[in-house]
């Protein structure tokens, strides 16, 4: 798709004016209700709709058909990356009135980072053909890596900070509370963070390591740099809204990440695929259309078969919580026969 710098302008400055209606709506610090959360998440969903609309409409059914890949794979990832930012807030007990602030800033963060990873990557791609190649062994690698870790069946229970932070802390010094919205206080003549600047940097910072495998994989759906990158921002923007309105589901997603490394395996493939085709290989290379049909599939399974898991674990918890029950009074009875 020949994307103008007219375009690219009018794109960014448009994104811009999103954020700050959402950064002017959410001024005020409050929690977050259901609704609120549903509504506005219903919003972005509409909006990046809409704009994969235009594509079809002003460009052509291929760039549309992949914003939309593109944008569905971003979105299933970064429901996984909910769980960090669960595990983040719960390690500096974020007030829940201050976490749609930390999630808007750390977004923004992300996104501007995102921004540089996608600048690099498609210069790469531009120059280098084979790094097709890496990118899709690093994508399968991913995959099964995703599925060592959830066959462990090991619960994240903690997140340590990274060096970028303590080296942050250690220059800046934290102060031991919260201060409202504050992000610099003075102490003691002294200008330092507050715990709400560090837990803004570590959602953003923390994007970095997320980035490392959604960049190639949207890249394994289009090369576009145009559609890369407005695909990144449609689901970076709506997973404020999502963190508040799916955050007590999370854990009954149980095989996201079964459905994660299916996607990741099957662009991984693809990316593979490409590069041999490029290379001079004649081999079948895979179809938008197609991708589209099997990241949606996966998505859909996946999440049928994590809520009917998790259903029966809650009856299995239930029966059991029921069984102990009489035996606990069983138990109390004799007591009083013994004690009589």
């Amino acid at each position: 798709m020949d994307v103008s710098t007219t375009l690219w302008v009018l794109t960014i400055l448009g994104l811009g004016a999103l954020i700050a209606i959402d950064f002017f709506i959410g001024r005020k610090p409050h929690d977050v209700s259901v609704k609120e959360a549903g509504i506005w998440s219903i919003v972005w969903i509409v909006l990046a709709a809409l704009f994969g609309v235009g594509l079809l409409i002003w460009g052509d059914s291929q760039a549309s058909g992949e914003f939309f890949a593109g944008y569905i794979t971003e979105k299933s990832l970064s429901v996984d990356n909910l769980f960090v930012f669960v595990l983040i807030m719960a390690k500096f007990s974020v007030p829940s009135h201050l976490q749609q602030r930390v999630l808007l800033v750390g977004v923004l963060i992300a996104l501007v980072l995102r921004a540089i990873f996608i600048a690099a990557g498609a210069a790469v791609i531009a120059n280098f053909s084979w790094i097709f190649y890496i990118f899709g062994a690093f994508l399968i690698y991913t995959a099964w890596k995703l599925i060592q870790e959830a066959r462990a069946d090991e619960d994240e229970d903690d997140w340590e900070e990274n060096r970028l932070l303590k080296s942050v802390e250690k220059r800046f010094g934290v102060a031991d509370r919260y201060h409202g919205t504050k992000l610099f206080i003075r102490n003691n003549g002294k200008r330092i963070m507050t715990p709400l600047m560090i837990v803004m940097l570590a959602i953003g910072t923390t994007d970095i390591l997320f980035a490392l495998d959604s960049i190639p994989a949207i890249f394994g759906l289009t090369q576009d740099p145009y559609i890369v990158f407005t695909a990144n921002a449609f689901a970076l923007m709506g997973l404020r809204q999502l963190y508040f309105l799916i955050g007590g589901l999370l854990k009954k997603l149980v095989h996201l990440s079964y459905g994660l490394s299916v996607i990741l395996g099957f662009i991984g493939v693809k990316l593979v695929l490409h590069a041999l085709h490029e290379s001079g290989v004649h081999v079948p290379e895979i179809s938008i259309p197609f991708s589209l049909a099997v990241i949606g599939g996966v998505l859909v399974v996946t999440t049928i078969t994590s809520l009917i898991a998790s259903k029966k674990q809650a009856e299995r918890e239930a029966a059991e919580a029921a069984a102990e029950v009489p035996a606990a009074k069983s138990g109390e009875t004799e007591k009083d026969s013994v004690d009589a």
